[in-house]
């Protein structure tokens, strides 16, 4: 993972997630699920894509399950999208880069180049 994208628990996860100033995408994954791992790199682009204006991590569902159950997280991968504490947005199983994309747009504000 890079600086962009980090990996988050049930510890962290208020203060990282739920106290953000920024909207924040949380992938929820585990290292068994293939279609968790084909995501990644979209994961990992769309963190980079949007550094400046919104937080992208991601919380491993078998390493934290008090976050994943609060959540109702039954199946994986599952995205959230989290502002001023509160979800606002999830899509369940393998989507693609454009449409996590899409998803985030909806939630921030861009600033021009």
């Amino acid at each position: 993972m890079s600086e962009k994208l980090r990996e988050v628990n049930d510890s962290s996860f208020e203060q990282d997630v739920l106290k953000s100033n920024k909207p924040v995408l949380v992938d929820f994954w585990a290292e068994w699920c293939a279609p968790c791992r084909m995501l990644a790199p979209a994961i990992e682009a769309v963190a980079q894509q949007f550094s400046e204006t919104a937080v992208v991590v991601k919380l491993n569902v078998d390493d934290n399950p008090a976050t994943a159950g609060k959540y109702g997280i039954k199946g994986i991968p599952t995205l959230i999208v989290f502002r001023e504490g509160t979800e606002v947005e999830r899509v369940v199983g393998a989507t693609s880069k454009e449409s996590i994309s899409r998803m985030l747009e909806r939630h921030t504000v861009l600033t021009s180049a």
